[in-house]
């Protein structure tokens, strides 16, 4: 036999302790753990293990460690029983201030998470958690489309010297009343040139009046602007739950679909995801809020809310300058004197609508008014539950506009904690429209746990199939195929935790089902070695010729599958998707190990070894 190259044997090795490193964190499994933070994102006390270890003592529970792990403070339990204990003493003991959540801890030594070795991710149907599923209100979103209707078309007709008489919202759309016809028509040109995404109409029996509303296009777009944002907003707060790999996604036209696996706590999730406030700031009008609140009268363009420390009345003006929609980023920062202050950045319309209104504004106050629509739910005389909205509107911070600014500016005067406060608030509320939870699910360890040994029973069961029907076929070559199957199944492992791929049952199937695919390389080749014997070529060359010639059968029936599996992927979702990426990796890896394994081992083998037939029948 031809020599084989030196360099295929050093990839090969290389590839199998890659293989064997990377697949490795998926043997030593997890500890229950509670996972400890600060509900402000401060650092934890210096003397925080102390008080951990203190409280734990008190209940008599004893952890396997109790320490820093990737920022929070990480308690490893030996069983579900210690960390349910564990987690309502800590609570009781750490009080408000401090997020307290179950957890699961890797135990995959440090050695080989410092080359960046992990464990697959599991998904919701292997790992258990949690399933939420949420509406964004379009009712909100279509009012506020509305109220910015209102505000930026009469600015621009007074830019334009066209004057209005009244303007005023109804059914959905803005009105606004002109003097006479001849007016109007000269607004609604204005109008309909720079404003094309609106829909104009004069009513037959009000000829001064025209309607304003969105065109379906653009009403369409508001709510796939709107849900987009949402999702965005969601996926931020998610990560800060630091769960592996969950899933947000858009479900029909107004709905999201929250998972996050291995979530064994909702408290905390529903708090952040429950946090449906939404922020705007405004011009604080000078009048008496006093007055009005005593008399329920407000000043015309004017409405009366409350601070949230003291509920003292303070007027705003209607004119929003800037919403939560408008908000890129928020963070707690300090000032140029080295005091607290929260920094904020817009998008570029809201920006430009700042640095007009700070423009003409230095010296005046300027609020941030947090709007929050809570659900309540009552219980009738029959014991059924009623879902009632409540809207929480009040003031969370009053500043005065020291200069001009317009995309990125700071909101000072708070202390350390309230500046931390604020900006954890901006975040929180830069949703483009409330959303409410209307669907729970939780999914229990336990089922995940069944589903985790019917895997790996059908994955151990297929392989040892397959591996006994080569052998018996195949004798001496079938042991090569069996080699070169444990290799791929080892390199599959490996690509998906350092991918960080998250393993679902789908996955799974996907697994055992590239096993029999895998082999199907094998046949190709070991029948092509007895097809050139039958043709009366000599041993090592039919072994030779075996290799060579069905390299390319083998990557054409590949090519076809990998099509198929892009096909899923490209259109189908969630589970789909699991499938066909674990099913793709397994034939990529197939196709190396098939073709460069199981070579290597038959030129190991064979090269040196006279022979007078090829033990392949």
């Amino acid at each position: 036999m031809k020599p084989y190259a030196s360099w295929k044997y050093v990839v090969l090795v290389l590839a199998l302790v890659f293989g064997a490193l990377y697949s490795a964190p998926n043997i030593y499994g997890d500890d229950p753990s509670v996972q400890v933070t600060m509900e402000s994102g401060d650092p934890l006390p210096a003397d925080f293990g102390d008080i951990v270890a203190k409280a734990l003592e008190a209940r008599k529970l004893v952890p396997i460690a109790s320490g820093v792990e990737d920022g929070h403070w990480v308690v490893r339990l030996p069983d579900t029983d210690a960390q349910l204990q564990a987690s309502e003493q800590l609570k009781r003991e750490l009080g408000r201030g401090y997020v307290v959540a179950l957890s699961s801890a890797s135990k995959t030594p440090g050695w080989l998470r410092a080359i960046g070795a992990k464990p697959m991710n599991l998904g919701l149907d292997l790992r258990g958690g949690v399933h939420f599923l949420l509406e964004v209100d379009l009712d909100e979103v279509n009012k506020k489309a509305v109220q910015r209707i209102i505000t930026d078309v009469p600015a621009f007709l007074r830019k334009e010297d066209v004057r209005y008489t009244g303007r005023r919202e109804a059914s959905g759309a803005a009105v606004l009343e002109f003097a006479d016809a001849a007016t109007l028509d000269e607004a609604r040109k204005l109008i309909a040139r720079n404003f094309p995404e609106y829909a104009l109409t004069v009513p037959a029996n009000s000829p001064t009046q025209l309607q304003i509303a969105l065109s379906q296009q653009e009403a369409k777009r508001i709510v796939d602007f709107a849900v987009q944002q949402n999702l965005t907003t969601l996926r931020s707060r998610v990560n800060q739950l630091g769960v592996a790999e969950p899933l947000v996604q858009r479900q029909g036209v107004n709905r999201i679909v929250v998972q996050l696996p291995g979530v064994q706590d909702t408290t905390r999730v529903k708090e952040l995801l429950g946090a449906t406030a939404t922020l705007e700031y405004r011009a604080v009008d000078e009048a008496d809020a006093y007055s009005a609140a005593a008399s329920g009268i407000t000043p015309a363009g004017t409405e009366l809310f409350y601070t949230r420390e003291d509920r003292r009345p303070v007027l705003l003006k209607r004119e929003i300058i800037a919403g939560g929609d408008n908000l890129v980023d928020a963070a707690a920062t300090v000032d140029e004197q080295g005091g607290p202050a929260v920094s904020v950045v817009l998008d570029g319309a809201a920006a430009k609508r700042m640095f007009a209104f700070t423009e003409r504004n230095v010296g005046k106050p300027m609020a941030v008014l947090f709007k929050e629509r809570e659900v309540v739910t009552n219980y009738n005389a029959q014991g059924v539950a009623i879902r009632e909205h409540r809207d929480v509107e009040e003031i969370i911070s009053i500043a005065s506009i020291r200069g001009v600014f317009g995309k990125r500016f700071q909101t000072t005067g708070l202390s350390s904690k309230e500046a931390h406060d604020l900006a954890l608030l901006l975040k929180a509320g830069a949703l483009a429209a409330p959303v409410e939870i209307v669907e729970e699910r939780t999914v229990g360890p336990s089922l995940g746990a069944d589903n985790i040994r019917r895997g790996i029973a059908a994955a151990v069961l297929g392989m040892a199939l397959v591996a006994l029907f080569m052998v018996v076929y195949y004798r001496v070559f079938g042991l090569f195929a069996v080699a070169a199957l444990l290799m791929n199944t080892v390199l599959v492992a490996a690509i998906l935790s350092l991918l960080q791929a998250t393993l679902t049952m789908p996955g799974i199937a996907g697994i055992v089902l590239h096993l029999g695919i895998a082999v199907d390389a094998n046949v190709l080749i070991y029948e092509r070695i007895r097809e050139e014997l039958r043709n009366g070529m000599k041993p090592h060359a039919a072994i030779e010729a075996g290799y060579e010639r069905a390299f390319l059968t083998i990557a054409d029936a590949n090519i076809t599958v990998l099509i198929a599996t892009m096909t899923l992927f490209a259109l189908g979702a969630g589970p789909i998707k699991g499938f066909a990426i674990t099913l793709a990796i397994g034939i990529v890896c197939s196709q190396f190990t098939a073709i460069v394994g199981s070579r290597a081992l038959a030129q190991l083998f064979f090269a040196k070894r006279p022979l007078k037939d090829v033990p392949v029948w």
